[in-house]
């Protein structure tokens, strides 16, 4: 495959490395790090495979029908298209501000910004609406190629950098979680929550697939569409290494804990890669890190107006048949969003680390929702047939649903019962 013709086909996948390299690596892969050494990366490298089909799912069917998963989920049955909404409306204004509250964090430690968060959150808000408004799928195409690239490569300089520094502090890399521990067992909850991304993402990746056919006129095969794909996943994974590696190399057993806070955060964790490159690096990783949260912001934002979208048209089918498009539906469901974003960190503006394990524990109790719902639209019968999962692949697929569903069940019976 000629260059050109490969940078051409990247998006979908990288507008999904967007979203997912955010809070679950910035935050959570670095809490993993820098409390619990290495103990965690073998759950981290499981969960990244446990997902990977339901994630795949998502490219494979947007390529082979021109339509989205949610598009998949009305043809299997009504239930579906009402068990997704309330997933996404109980999920979305935590998961929105979540991000947010990061990302505001980042901005007041760099800019050194002392304004009340709520403000400040909705200022960063503004800015992505008004980017979305203007630049549509275009602009969100190239703003992420940027982002991915300046982050990878910083992220893995910073983690070469490391293993050749003197740290001066020899901990007990392994052995630090404690499986009897509540705290330690909540905090593994959030973890695989959103490692390597909500499931609901699959659907955003479905959506982006189409949006790239419809308003830029590339057209790509089921090929080239799952190597995007993949390219944005298995990068995803190496970078949650790459910053659980940071995490406990420069903190782990250094005293030091992460803040709740999220400026003292940013301060953190961009002191972790100045302490292992240098202070040249500062603005670096600080433009790689704002520049990483602010994508993870923008694609949520820009996904739930397309999801809600397409919702409200399935729910009142005289909608479908408007010569507009409905493009008045997109912001209104955008207002809608931002509304409650900001409600919900106003009220819960104390604690970032509350408001990220609220979000992350919601995704982990719906995971296997969503992977029985992708797997049942990608094995239905309007599937075109040549394009759906191999053999292998579909037992890949299920053997991750009971994993995903023992994971849920231990989660509900330690919390409840035991």
């Amino acid at each position: 495959m000629k260059l050109k013709r490969f940078v051409k086909i990247l998006g979908p996948g990288l507008l999904y490395a967007g979203a997912a390299v955010g809070v679950s690596h910035l935050v959570q892969s670095t809490r993993a790090g820098a409390t619990y050494g290495f103990d965690l990366i073998w759950i981290l490298i499981i969960v990244n495979a446990i997902k990977y089909p339901f994630f795949e799912f998502a490219p494979r069917y947007a390529s082979a029908t021109s339509n989205s998963l949610i598009s998949g989920y009305e043809k299997i049955g009504k239930w579906a298209i009402v068990l997704y909404s309330f997933l996404t409306l109980a999920t979305m204004f935590a998961i929105q501000a979540a991000v947010t509250m990061v990302t505001a964090g980042l901005v007041a430690h760099i800019f050194d910004i002392s304004i009340d968060i709520t403000m400040l959150c909705s200022f960063i808000l503004g800015i992505t609406m008004t980017v979305l408004i203007i630049g549509k799928y275009a602009i969100l195409d190239k703003i992420i190629k940027f982002i991915i690239v300046t982050l990878a490569l910083s992220t893995i300089i910073a983690v070469c950098f490391t293993f050749g520094i003197d740290l001066e502090i020899k901990p007990d890399f392994f052995n630090q979680f404690n499986w009897k521990n509540s705290i330690d067992i909540a905090f593994l909850i959030a973890f695989i929550g959103w490692m390597p991304a909500p499931l609901d993402v699959s659907v955003w990746h479905s959506l982006w697939t189409v949006a790239k056919k419809k308003e830029t006129g590339a057209k790509t095969s089921l090929k080239e569409s799952l190597i995007d794909f993949k390219i944005g996943y298995i990068g995803t994974a190496f970078l949650a290494i790459g910053f659980l590696t940071l995490g406990a190399l420069v903190m782990c057993g250094s005293g030091e804990q992460l803040s709740h806070d999220g400026s003292i955060f940013a301060k953190q964790f961009i002191n972790m890669y100045t302490i292992s490159l240098g202070k040249w690096a500062y603005t670096l990783i600080a433009i790689a890190a704002l520049t990483t949260m602010f994508s993870t912001t923008l694609t949520c934002l820009d996904a739930y107006p397309r999801v809600l979208k397409s919702l409200t048209e399935i729910f009142i089918p005289t909608l479908r048949k408007s010569p507009n498009n409905n493009t008045w539906l997109s912001w209104l469901w955008l207002v809608i969003l931002v509304g409650g974003a900001l409600l919900l960190i106003g009220v819960l503006t104390s604690s970032m680390r509350f408001m990220v394990d609220l979000a992350t524990t919601l995704s982990f109790v719906t995971a296997p929702v969503f992977a029985i719902m992708n797997y049942k639209v990608i094995t239905d019968k309007h599937m075109p047939k040549e394009a759906r999962p191999k053999k292998w692949l579909r037992i890949y697929a299920i053997i991750g649903i009971i994993l995903l569903c023992a994971f849920t069940l231990f989660y509900i019976g330690w919390k409840f019962i035991f």
